[in-house]
Formats: structure tokens, C-alpha cells, sequence
């Protein structure tokens, strides 16, 4: 069985909307935070994350977002995220944007709890807050990926702001590198009470 991973980046008050500000949020570019040596240990840890997953699961219009961005780079990382096995979570049943996508629609906590138990691999999420959620509340997560950026942004769309349930985690690692923090967390399931 696959582990379900929610892995992104968000600003230290949560946020992880528009991180180029290229989203007409005007939150502005926030994750120009991080530079450097900072970007250079980002860049290493994201790339060995998508090496070692078998897939990925996205919403729709994180899907778009990637797409957009990363078809047509070069490099080894960047063939291994355009190549890599893709779903996406869609109401609309529209095309996914990204390459080797397939589009989940209908029982997707079903069809996600399949993905999982046939996965060798990691399975993981990025970005999709909503689905983050989502996933979170119905038990389907394992662990948390997460690059805290030194800013805070007061507003904006945040990782968590739309779970419904508790849930307890246990941290697995955290390291800084420069002014970034990269934390792990296992989740705990079902939360712990009392």
C-alpha cells in the first residue's frame, strides 16, 4: 500500500495561494522568500520528493497551474514531473492540462482509497488545498510535506483553513535551511481524543 502525501509550500501564516503572483490574488510573489542557498535546498528536496513517488493527485486547477509551468522544461526533474502518472480530482469531467493525467470524478474518496492501496509508492499531493481537505477529513492522509516560507501574508487561501475534523500529528523531522523550514508530519489516524 501507498502512502498518501500532502506536500507544499505555504507562507508561515498558511497560506499557499498564488506563490508567483501570477494568480491576479495580489498576494504578490511571496515565495520569492525564498532565494539562494535557500531555493537551492528547496529545489533539491522537492526533486528527490518527485523521484521517489509513484504518483500524483491534484485538483483541477492545480493541474493547470503545473502544466503551465513545468511542459516544456528541461531536465531530469522536470521530465520526471511531466512524465510521472497523474490524477486529477475534477467535477467538471474536463481534460486534465498536464501530460499522462487521468480525471477522477464521481466516488473519489473510492477511487482514491484504490490509488492507495495499489501503490508501491508515495502518492502526492501538492498544492490542491481543497483537496488537501478533503483527503484529510475522511482519514486518507499519512503524512504532511510542508516548506514554510518567512512570510506572513494576513490573507489569502490556507492549507487547513477547510478542514472539517481534528486531526492529531506526530513530527517525523524538521530542518531549516537558511530562512526556509521544511517539516514532516506523520498523521495520526484516527486523532487521538481526550
Amino acid at each position: 500500500m501507498g502512502k498518501l502525501v500532502i506536500a507544499t509550500n505555504a507562507s508561515l501564516d498558511g497560506v499557499v495561494e498564488d506563490p508567483d503572483g501570477k494568480e491576479g490574488s495580489g498576494l504578490g510573489a511571496w515565495f520569492n522568500a525564498a532565494a539562494g542557498s535557500d531555493i537551492e535546498h528547496w529545489a533539491a528536496i522537492e526533486s528527490e520528493e518527485a523521484m521517489a513517488s509513484e504518483a500524483l493527485l491534484l485538483g483541477r486547477r492545480t493541474d493547470a497551474w503545473f502544466a503551465a509551468r513545468w511542459l516544456g522544461r528541461p531536465g531530469e526533474w522536470a521530465e520526471r514531473m511531466n512524465t510521472m502518472p497523474k490524477y486529477v480530482v475534477s467535477s467538471t469531467a474536463t481534460p486534465a492540462s498536464w501530460s499522462n493525467a487521468s480525471i477522477i470524478t464521481g466516488d473519489v474518496l473510492g477511487q482514491v482509497r484504490r490509488l492507495k492501496a495499489q501503490a508501491r509508492g508515495d502518492v502526492v499531493v501538492y498544492a490542491s488545498y481543497q483537496l488537501a481537505c478533503h483527503l484529510l477529513d475522511h482519514d486518507l492522509v499519512d503524512e504532511l510535506r510542508l516548506f514554510v516560507l518567512p512570510v506572513v501574508l494576513g490573507s489569502g487561501n490556507r492549507l487547513l483553513d477547510g478542514c472539517a475534523k481534528t486531526a492529531s500529528l506526530k513530527l517525523v523531522s524538521s530542518q531549516a535551511y537558511g530562512d526556509l523550514t521544511y517539516v514532516v508530519y506523520e498523521v495520526l489516524t484516527p486523532a487521538p481524543t481526550g
